[in-house]
């Protein structure tokens, strides 16, 4: 599909994934713009547009924000930037996403969808890597979908770092990031298999937030937990952005997971994150999310 005649989308993988070159993206960006930007999103999963040099912080928020009501810059940290719903995400204030997670799983309504706009590059590595959560769960055996359509989870920001990441603990601005991170404590329970509102697809939610299978013991939480990830981060589900200055990227929050890959060292990367407010996930059966502890209604929606 074309978004303008001056517009190219080019397909980055057979997973996900779609880089636009052509388009000026904008608080003022004609409506058709904005639909077609909207369904290629939905189509591809992620879509990186490629030479948005001229957007601040302003622009950037005003931008996304024709994709639906922003949230927050984040239910814990404080954005500390000129338009609240922008979170830097600065490697050298210890904000290394080095996992495989969906953002913000931790409360009831996660975001829709999840902008980041190219900041401050390391010469080399940063990438991120993304993931096709629908696309996995298409492609389970039969008996582990019937499985997993019946499972529930409990996601909460008060997940264990070491565990995580395999370290002792976080240390230095990670501590204090880590510390800010859990001031407040959310845990929420949602299906692992979520319909998407939009596509109707069906799509495996997991990620890093995820501390327990519902209703199964301890050791087998585990194991059902690695098995359904493992699936979704096959390499034929991942695709990996190399940035480059000027990128903006745009992804579905609610049928992907993304992984930002930390093999630069102590080189400065910085990225500025907006993101769209969400609805309640709801399962197979039409059983919506709960929120067990933790008010995120501030959060949802500016």
């Amino acid at each position: 599909m074309s978004i303008t005649t001056t517009t190219d989308i080019r397909r980055v993988s057979g997973a996900l994934g779609a880089e636009v070159t052509g388009l000026r993206l904008g608080p003022d960006m004609p409506e058709d713009e904005v639909a077609s930007l909207r369904a290629t999103i939905l189509e591809h999963k992620l879509v990186v547009v490629r030479g948005q040099d001229h957007l601040d912080d302003r622009a950037h928020a005003g931008f996304v924000r024709r994709l639906g009501p922003l949230t927050t810059a984040h239910p814990t940290i404080t954005g500390g930037q000129e338009e609240a719903a922008v979170l830097p995400v600065d490697s050298e204030h210890g904000n290394k996403a080095n996992s495989w997670h969906t953002d913000v799983t931790f409360v009831d309504r996660p975001p829709a969808f999840t902008t980041l706009r190219a900041m401050v590059l390391p010469p080399f590595g940063g990438d991120t890597l993304f993931a096709n959560a629908a696309r996995a769960y298409a492609n389970l055996p039969e008996g582990l979908r019937t499985l997993a359509d019946g499972l529930w989870a409990e996601h909460s920001n008060d997940y264990d770092y070491a565990t995580t990441h395999g370290t002792e603990g976080p240390t230095g601005a990670t501590a204090d990031y880590h510390q800010e991170f859990t001031a407040t404590v959310y845990r929420t329970h949602h299906p692992v298999v979520r319909v998407h509102p939009e596509t109707g697809e069906r799509v495996l939610q997991l990620g890093q937030f995820v501390s327990r299978i519902l209703g199964v013991n301890g050791q087998d939480s585990r194991d059902l937990l690695a098995l359904y990830q493992r699936h979704i981060t096959r390499q034929e589900n991942i695709v990996r952005w190399r940035w480059a200055p000027g990128d903006f990227a745009v992804w579905d929050n609610r049928a992907t997971q993304h992984y930002a890959v930390d093999d630069y060292g102590d080189l400065p990367r910085r990225m500025h994150r907006v993101t769209v407010a969400g609805d309640v996930p709801v399962s197979v059966t039409g059983r919506r999310s709960v929120a067990v502890q933790g008010d995120a209604a501030s959060y949802a929606g500016s």
